[in-house]
Formats: C-alpha cells, sequence, structure tokens
C-alpha cells in the first residue's frame, strides 16, 4: 500500500510539472510578454487636469538646530612621561 501511494504521488508530481514545461518556448508568457520597448523620452500632458488643495504647514513653533557644545579635550598629555620611561628601563 505505501508503495502504491508514493508512486502515485511521484506520477502527480511529474504530471504537474510536466504540465508547467509544455508551453512552447517562442510563445509569449502569460501576462503579457513578448519583446518590451522604451522610448528615449516620454513626455505627460496635464494641461487639462485641474489641481485643487490648500497649503498644508505644520502646527506648532519651528524649533532651531542646537548649536554644538565646546568641551575641553579628553586627551591630557603627560608632562613625566619620557622620565617615567627612562626610570622603569634603569629599573629592569
Amino acid at each position: 500500500m505505501k508503495r502504491f501511494v508514493a508512486a502515485f504521488i511521484s506520477v502527480s508530481i511529474l504530471g504537474i510539472s510536466g504540465a508547467a514545461l509544455a508551453q512552447d518556448a517562442g510563445a509569449p508568457a502569460p501576462g503579457g510578454g513578448g519583446k518590451t520597448e522604451y522610448k528615449k523620452k516620454t513626455s505627460y500632458d496635464f494641461e487639462d487636469d485641474v489641481v485643487e488643495g490648500e497649503l498644508v504647514k505644520p502646527e506648532g513653533d519651528f524649533v532651531g538646530v542646537r548649536t554644538k557644545s565646546k568641551h575641553s579635550s579628553l586627551i591630557k598629555i603627560r608632562e613625566d612621561f619620557i622620565p617615567e620611561m627612562i626610570k622603569s628601563v634603569n629599573d629592569i
């Protein structure tokens, strides 16, 4: 029984995939198809259309951009670095 079910499923799958492959190579695709050609320049004419509306502005006050804060440098140069290096070398 299991072999029969497996054989039936295999034949069904092959039948479905065979139907999908049955389309001719030169036939156009079902969704339109053929060769699509585009114009180099496209222009649209909106002269007959009437556009009505009103100016929409944001509500509330305008908030300006904050200026950059000035901070002191976080890098502190140690003036006694070289003497400490020489002292550590002499201690070795």
